[in-house]
């Protein structure tokens, strides 16, 4: 079953026994494949099951009262961006994909059975949800301390590291399936701006996004750029 992306992201900060793994295929069901831009829960939805990103991206997002609308988050293979619906049962954002996808989806009650009766994956899915909580607020300062250029390479170089941890990466390249407009919507900034920085990021040759692939010329500029510092790099130790 295609869940092998959830089971190594989740080793990589977690001692997790066989059978814990074996509990943990077996309620992961069904399979969905979604289109680009398929809802997945919408704000305001009652949650009665969490999903796994099996393949594919997603991302989390509000739209303002005046029907701005911003980007909270992005998702890739090996995430379970609504894991949080087990506890806080009401949506208070949507969940989307950004491209084709495939996900599986976990019936809470069946998660909660699991997990009262298997502390190390419960260890495993909380310590999950706090390096999420990081990711999220280093996102929020991102967005209110740095430049637009500050904002792009902070956002390539998360995206960077958390694809290399999961295989995702060869030769600085990435698949990043996403429109200048929704790049705008996470970064605060216009689709103007946010073609500027594209294009003096692939005039720098520091970075250049051309048919959904990042190409990364200077890895060390982008994070340099971002202030990127790997939430990751404190995660390990079971």
């Amino acid at each position: 079953m295609p869940i092998e992306m959830m089971i190594r992201k989740l080793r990589q900060h977690s001692e997790l026994p066989d059978a814990d793994i074996g509990a943990l295929r077996s309620i992961v069901a069904p399979v969905k494949n979604l289109s680009a831009d398929a809802p997945i829960v919408r704000e305001g939805d009652v949650s009665t099951q969490c999903c796994v990103i099996l393949s594919g991206f997603a991302y989390r997002s509000k739209v303002s009262e005046d029907g701005k609308r911003q980007i909270l988050s992005f998702h890739i293979a090996g995430d379970m961006p609504d894991l949080h619906g087990l506890v806080l049962k009401r949506m208070d954002h949507d969940l989307a994909t950004l491209s084709k996808a495939q996900i599986g989806l976990i019936d809470h009650e069946q998660l909660e059975r699991t997990l009262n009766t298997r502390p190390a994956l419960a260890r495993a899915l909380w310590r999950e949800s706090l390096l999420d909580a990081a990711l999220f607020r280093q996102w929020i300062v991102n967005l209110g301390t740095r430049s637009a250029s500050g904002r792009m390479a902070y956002l390539i170089a998360e995206l960077r590291q958390r694809l290399g941890a999961m295989g995702m990466v060869a030769n600085e390249q990435f698949e990043f399936p996403i429109t200048q407009s929704k790049l705008a919507d996470a970064l605060g900034l216009s689709v103007v701006h946010v073609n500027r920085v594209l294009q003096a990021f692939r005039t720098e040759g520091i970075l250049d996004l051309k048919r959904q692939v990042v190409t990364l010329g200077d890895f060390e500029k982008i994070a340099q750029l971002g202030g990127f510092d790997s939430v990751e790099d404190n995660s390990s130790g079971a």
